[in-house]
């Protein structure tokens, strides 16, 4: 268990100081509690001491434990303000305060008022002694057996709960799909495990982590903890973890090293991701096996986030492709759909959708003109103004790119075709082709038509010139709540000089 103080980073102590056990002296009797002390003054237990604690009456005794919880032991009398007060306590410890670990030791200078007998049977009692047999010797044996078994139920308790926390985590993380935040959620979780006792322990430390992923030799920071937050990988990575993470490498396998533990996952793909944590003065033979059982849990789970990784990309290229297909045909601006792209992502990140939706439309946004591959080239490539008619057949790339995707189950193929269709819907209702007013338009839509408006005059088309920021910015201003969600325009314009940096660097790839 971690039951130990960490010594302040400021002295130099090379060992960390014991949190003593707790035992509980319950008696009405002065003399016994001053006996009892000088019994057990140097009693020492797992190198721990013990801190005794006085209480004279059996109401004292129950307030006491209360606000203590982490009382290994009490030595109890029987008869203290009624002839029955510690029995009343010793029923009262296990079935109103719910302490099943700490160990009554009943002790009785009146054994015919309570025989032992019946004590046992009818009360959850660890021990009886009375009084006149608990010479130095046997009240030293009598302690010392009952915190091994305080320790033992301890050390039960804390597999419990860590077995607990693990399935618990790694149903958790196993709900990223990213590799870095699936990275942040194992972390995390690990400095949890390490943490699970720490309601008895006082840690004037963190605990300093770091998650990486090593592919072609070099190494990008998944994730840190501690002081390795907001650190730049160069003063991360010193010789020390560099070493270690070599050895894991070598190994092939996760191992522990003067109190840090390295996690060794290898994917079948590309890559290895390597954990390093260090903090804990002691790692305790518990805590190691319940890191042991949480790693081997994730160790499939990086192989899968990678693998899922892998066909997100795959989907992305394949989309971004199509996407550019459709672009060149229509002869517009280089890199549009990337823009467009970007853009729709930082407005879903603004707006306040989760993590998943703004990775679904930054990668389904590129597909909302790839209903245009049904447009002639008379019209889609025509210079000058369309005519009525030529209007209402370039219209039908909205209902031409959701019948070309719609048809799909893959949640991506489903998002790009709502953006297809509805990319070109106004807030007030005068949009195609449907007319949509506005909450009924799909976020999806009411992004990506923003974003797409904004590129299309931003830059030059073969039937116009690109028009200047500050025209560009009166309109959206004019069209907020006419076109455009007034909400979106609005984190539009207030974050302008951030989209047009978006729009440079997505211009220069």
């Amino acid at each position: 268990m971690n039951d130990f103080i960490f010594a302040d980073e400021t002295e130099n102590v090379s060992k960390p100081t014991y949190k003593p056990w707790k035992i509980l002296i319950s008696d009405d009797e002065k003399e016994i509690h001053t006996i009892t002390k000088i019994v057990l003054s140097n009693f020492v237990f797992e190198n721990r001491k013990i801190e005794l604690i006085d209480a004279y009456s059996g109401k004292e005794t129950l307030e006491i434990l209360k606000e203590q919880s982490d009382i290994a032991v009490i030595l109890l009398d029987v008869v203290m303000e009624s002839d029955d007060a510690g029995l009343k306590v010793a029923r009262e410890i296990r079935e109103t305060l719910k302490n099943q670990n700490i160990r009554i030791i009943l002790r009785t200078g009146q054994p015919g008022s309570a025989p032992e007998k019946d004590v046992i049977t009818k009360y959850d009692i660890n021990d009886y002694k009375e009084k006149t047999e608990l010479t130095t010797t046997k009240l030293f044996t009598t302690v010392m057996s009952a915190l091994r078994s305080y320790r033992d139920l301890q050390t039960i308790e804390q597999n419990k709960v860590g077995l607990e926390k693990i399935i618990e985590s790694t149903s958790t993380i196993m709900a990223f799909k990213s590799l870095k935040l699936f990275s942040e959620g194992v972390l995390t979780q690990l400095v949890a495990l390490l943490n699970l006792n720490s309601d008895s322990v006082i840690m004037t430390k963190q605990i300093d982590g770091l998650s990486v992923d090593m592919r072609n030799n070099s190494y990008e920071i998944l994730a840190s903890t501690g002081n390795f937050i907001n650190k730049p990988l160069t003063d991360l990575l010193t010789n020390n973890i560099e070493k270690l993470f070599n050895k894991a490498i070598k190994l092939k396998h996760s191992f522990f090293e003067n109190n840090i533990y390295i996690g060794y996952f290898k994917n079948n793909r590309t890559s290895i991701n390597l954990i390093y944590l260090a903090g804990h003065d002691t790692i305790s033979d518990t805590d190691r096996n319940l890191i042991d059982i949480f790693s081997n849990n994730v160790s499939v789970a990086f192989d899968n986030i990678h693998l899922t990784k892998e066909i997100i990309d795959t989907q992305k290229e394949i989309i971004e492709t199509l996407s550019e297909v459709v672009e060149k045909r229509s002869k517009e601006a280089s890199n549009h759909v990337l823009r467009v792209a970007s853009i729709a992502r930082f407005l879903a990140v603004k707006i306040g959708l989760s993590h998943d939706e703004c990775d679904k439309i930054q990668m389904a946004s590129p597909l909302h003109d790839v209903g245009k591959t049904g447009i002639p080239d008379s019209i889609l490539l025509k210079p000058g103004k369309l005519t009525a008619d030529e209007y209402k057949i370039m219209q039908r790339h909205t209902t031409i790119g959701k019948d070309i995707l719609g048809s799909s189950e893959r949640p991506l193929l489903k998002a790009g075709s709502i953006i297809a269709y509805e990319h070109h819907e106004k807030w007030n209702g005068t949009g195609y082709p449907c007319g949509k007013k506005g909450e009924d338009i799909h976020i999806y839509g009411r992004i990506t038509a923003i974003a797409d408006v904004f590129d299309a005059l931003y830059h030059k088309r073969c039937y116009k010139d690109a028009w200047p920021i500050e025209k560009i910015l009166e309109l959206i201003t004019e069209e907020k709540g006419k076109h455009f969600d007034p909400k979106l325009a609005d984190i539009f314009l207030e974050n302008i000089d951030e989209i047009i940096s978006i729009v440079k660097e997505c211009s220069i790839k």
